[in-house]
C-alpha cells in the first residue's frame, strides 16, 4: 500500500499557484490544500477554477481563485497583489502555467513567437520578482519553476516551448546565488511526459504507449500528483539546503 508524507511546516504557509485551474496545477492545488497551506491561484479558466474550488471546500483552508491571463503582466502583477491580501504574503511560488501546443519553426512569426514566450517563461520570471518581497520579510522562501524534459530529449514539434522551457533552467541557475543569500530557495521541477487529460485526449495514442513501456524505466502513467508531491517537499523545510537543482520527475526516461 503506497503512502504518502504530510509536511507540517507547510500547515498554513501562503502557497500561490499560476495556471492551476486543470491539469498539473490542479493538482498542486489540490495537494497544498490538503496540506493545510493557504493557497491562492490564477487562471483564466473560469469554469474550472470554481469546479475545484467547490471540490476543496471541505479544506482546512479552501484555496482562493482570481481570474488572471498570465500574458498581461499588469492583470498578473494585480491578481498577486489581491491574493497576497487575500491569504498573507507568499512564502511559495509555483510557476506552473504553460502551453505545449504543437508549431514549426516555419509558422513562426513575430506574434506567434512573444505569445509563446508568455506563455512559457516570461510569466515565471515576473511572479518571481513580485513574490520575492514577501520571502525577504517573512526569512526565506521557495520558488519552484516549472521545466520539462522535452527539450532535453530533444523532441520535436514544439521548438519554441523547448526554448522556453530550457530558459527556465538557465533563469533557476542565475538567480539561486543571489536568493540564497536571503534563505529563497529556487528550484526547476522538471516532469517527464505527465498523462493528463488534455495529453490523453490531443496526444496519447497506441505509439505514446509503446514509448511510454519502451523508454520508461518504471512501468505506468506518470500522473499530474507525482508532481504535486515532489512540489511539496520542495516548498517545505525538509528541503532547507536544495537549491538551483534540477528535480527530474519522468519515471526514469532520460
Amino acid at each position: 500500500m503506497t503512502r504518502f508524507a504530510s509536511y507540517p511546516s507547510l500547515v498554513g504557509r501562503s502557497v500561490l499557484i499560476t495556471g492551476g485551474a486543470s491539469g498539473i496545477g490542479a493538482s498542486f492545488v489540490e495537494q497544498f490544500a490538503r496540506q493545510g497551506a493557504r493557497v491562492a491561484f490564477v487562471d483564466r479558466d473560469d469554469a474550472a477554477a470554481h469546479a475545484l474550488v467547490a471540490q476543496l471546500a471541505d479544506a482546512a483552508q479552501p484555496p482562493v481563485y482570481r481570474h488572471c491571463d498570465i500574458t498581461d503582466l499588469n492583470a498578473l502583477q494585480a491578481a498577486i497583489a489581491a491574493l497576497r491580501e487575500a491569504v498573507g504574503p507568499f512564502s511559495v511560488l509555483i510557476n506552473s502555467a504553460a502551453n505545449d501546443v504543437r508549431h514549426a519553426l516555419g509558422e513562426v512569426d513575430a506574434d506567434v513567437f512573444e505569445r509563446n514566450v508568455a506563455v512559457n517563461l516570461r510569466h515565471q520570471i515576473f511572479a518571481t520578482k513580485a513574490v520575492i518581497p514577501d520571502m525577504q520579510s517573512l526569512g526565506g522562501g521557495s520558488i519552484i519553476c516549472m521545466g520539462s524534459t522535452g527539450w532535453m530529449q530533444k523532441n520535436a514539434g514544439y521548438p519554441l516551448y523547448a526554448m522556453a522551457k530550457a530558459g527556465i533552467r538557465g533563469f533557476v541557475n542565475g538567480m539561486a546565488r543571489e536568493l540564497g543569500a536571503q534563505r529563497i530557495r529556487i528550484n526547476c521541477l522538471v516532469p517527464g511526459w505527465v498523462i493528463t487529460e488534455k495529453q490523453r485526449t490531443l496526444w496519447l495514442d497506441a505509439e505514446g504507449e509503446a514509448s511510454i513501456k519502451r523508454m520508461q524505466c518504471l512501468p505506468g502513467h506518470l500522473e499530474a500528483e507525482d508532481l504535486a508531491r515532489a512540489a511539496l517537499f520542495l516548498a517545505a523545510d525538509d528541503s532547507r539546503m536544495c537549491t538551483g537543482q534540477d528535480f527530474i520527475v519522468d519515471g526514469g526516461w532520460v
